[in-house]
């Protein structure tokens, strides 16, 4: 990620620093902290005001102390921003400050846009909400449902574009031109899964069966994300009911047609599922931030095959209400993002106890003020990091890049230990997903609670009735219509041979994390384009979360050449800001995300 800073000359004057931050970011007061921007330390630690962030305010009170010293009264409360530690605040001290401030008036490319390039150009006037959106809106126009040059299919990764997103984005730019930059998320443009509830478009679930699901309410995490200030601009596609990792859908297609999501790097390829359409249009830079959903691997596979950091939180974080489900055993929304400060922004917005899912209230005290806060380059000094051979596999790239990322942790000063898995590992890793049993019983709690009054088809038998689906998954559907309540009891009921075997697994894995004093379990999300064995299964069997990074790319002499592949960080119950942390400062040290080629900027 560039972090972009102040532009002055080198000529290092008291009116160049304050007139590069004369804008309209309006300060809060310590008071009022609570409700502030949270963002990264860099951003905050030489906050003087103490509203977690640096704004006019702050460089206010340090150009009205020029000259002070050590040896004076009042030192104590502004030695923070002598930065460079030489006992006196000078000039030098107060354009240090400056640039941290976010803030840009440089030029602006949304090609691989942070969080914090678009509120940096924001607040500088540089550019305004609803030329972010519009500017996204116009590249899905002009690529997804595009052969571009060079390529061999069309990303089909957006299925329904928001038409109130450009007045929520005028709401947001309002709101900044009053108030300042009142969250990291205001005006931010964000794709979701379109398989969470939105009031201003409709949820199919990437089947034509419900097309017309108007909800009346927004999903839980939707509604944190519009407290925020985000822009949803977008439903992105996924494969039909989440069911597998094609991302195959048939929403708006003819019945018995359907379309796949194509990967924005190679598009002879899958771009992963079953969050595949947030994973390339993220990638593609189709929107500023995706949100995904993952019962066993559906933000972590599309998050290594377009090149994108994931996360699957841990079961409980935040409220499944009004995402449709496949398996609440082992269901669980996060985001796919770009780089890992951008993931840790939108997970802020996301979390938090409700009681429409009682899972959550586990979270009660464990859920820090900003996830943010453990975005530190040294994040891992001191760590210890674990992993299994045998999930490392035997595939030639995958295992070049795994040995690079040991050695790239270690020399950022983690200690890389091969860990022996214990007695019934194998089977944490060999539990299927509850994607058969559950989803029949799950399913008919969405359609009793929150499916558009529109639908006429109600039940999984109307749905197979219409014919409006993807046919080659007939005999799933037909299979999962037979699940009884006693068979769903049986595996997902509180003394099912499921629910205990999660409960056990995440008891064992949180015994060998202690044995071997770990701070988080390492592997390779996946092979290149392909699934590395039972990887994926780890994090939704135990329940415990998992942060996946970008590594590298395969090359010339392995399989499918330039293809990505994510080193995955597995922790302990709500451990999502420590593994934000250690990802954080892993990608700092690689810089492993390229841009896919096909999608620049537009003409």
């Amino acid at each position: 990620m560039k972090i972009r800073t102040i532009r002055c000359t080198t000529v290092l004057t008291i009116g160049c620093a304050i007139a590069a931050t004369s804008f309209t970011m309006a300060p809060a007061s310590a008071s009022e902290s609570a409700n502030a921007a949270m963002l990264a330390p860099f951003y905050t630690e030489l906050d003087l005001t103490g509203d977690a962030q640096v704004t006019t305010a702050d460089l206010d009170l340090a150009a009205a102390s020029l000259g002070l010293t050590e040896a004076s009264a009042g030192w104590q409360e502004l030695a923070v921003v002598d930065t460079n530690l030489d006992g006196i605040l000078t000039v030098v001290d107060l354009v240090a400050l400056s640039h941290r401030m976010i803030y840009d008036d440089g030029a602006f490319e949304i090609i691989e846009a942070s969080v914090i390039d678009m509120q940096a150009a924001m607040n500088a006037g540089v550019t305004t909400s609803v030329e972010l959106t519009q500017h996204y809106i116009d590249r899905i126009a002009a690529y997804d449902r595009t052969i571009v040059p060079g390529g061999t299919r069309a990303l089909n990764s957006i299925i329904t574009v928001g038409d109130q997103a450009l007045a929520a984005a005028a709401t947001a730019d309002a709101t900044r031109s009053v108030e300042g930059m009142t969250s990291m998320l205001l005006g931010i443009p964000i794709a979701v899964k379109d398989n969470y509830d939105t009031v201003d478009m409709v949820t199919t679930g990437g089947c034509g069966c419900w097309n017309e699901n108007q909800t009346t309410t927004d999903a839980k995490m939707i509604e944190g994300l519009r407290a925020a200030g985000a822009v949803i601009l977008a439903k992105a596609s996924l494969d039909e009911f989440a069911y597998g990792f094609a991302s195959e859908f048939s929403s708006f297609q003819a019945p018995g047609s359907s379309l796949l999501v194509a990967n924005p790097y190679d598009t002879t390829k899958s771009a992963g599922g079953s969050s595949g359409g947030t994973g390339a249009a993220i990638a593609a830079n189709l929107a500023g931030i995706g949100f995904g959903t993952d019962t066993g691997g559906s933000i972590r596979v599309p998050s290594s095959f377009n090149q994108l950091v994931g996360v699957r939180p841990t079961v409980g974080l935040a409220s499944r209400d009004g995402i449709i489900p496949l398996a609440l055993s082992q269901d669980t929304g996060g985001p796919l993002t770009r780089s890992v400060t951008d993931a840790a922004v939108a997970l802020d917005a996301v979390v938090g106890i409700d009681a429409a899912d009682p899972v959550t209230a586990k979270q009660e005290g464990r859920v820090p003020d900003s996830y943010t806060s453990f975005l530190d380059e040294n994040s891992l000094e001191g760590a210890r990091i674990g992993y299994i051979a045998g999930m490392v596999g035997t595939q030639t790239g995958t295992v070049r890049l795994f040995d690079e990322a040991s050695s790239v942790l270690g020399a950022q000063g983690a200690t890389v230990v091969e860990i022996t898995p214990p007695d019934g590992f194998a089977a944490v890793l060999s539990e299927p997903s509850g994607s058969t049993n559950e989803f029949l019983h799950d399913l008919n709690t969405y359609i009793a609670t929150h499916l558009g009054a529109d639908v006429e088809a109600r039940t999984l038998t109307d749905i197979l009735a219409t014919g409006n689906y993807v046919t080659s998954r007939e005999p799933v559907y037909q299979t999962r219509n037979a699940v009884s309540e006693e068979t769903y009891q049986a595996w997902a009921g509180e003394n099912g041979t499921h629910s205990l075997q999660l409960a056990a697994g995440k008891e064992l894995v949180m015994q060998l994390m202690d044995a071997w004093d770990l701070d988080a379990i390492i592997y390779p999300s996946t092979n290149a384009f392909t699934t590395q064995a039972t990887n994926m299964r780890l994090s939704p069997n135990t329940g415990l979360p998992a942060v996946t990074v970008p590594m590298g790319q395969t090359i010339e002499g392995e399989d499918n050449p330039g293809a990505g592949v994510n080193l995955e960080f597995l922790g302990r119950d709500f451990d999502e800001g420590p593994l934000l942390g250690l990802g954080y400062a892993f990608e700092q040290a690689t810089h492993a995300r390229t841009t896919p080629a096909l999608y620049g900027p537009l003409p």
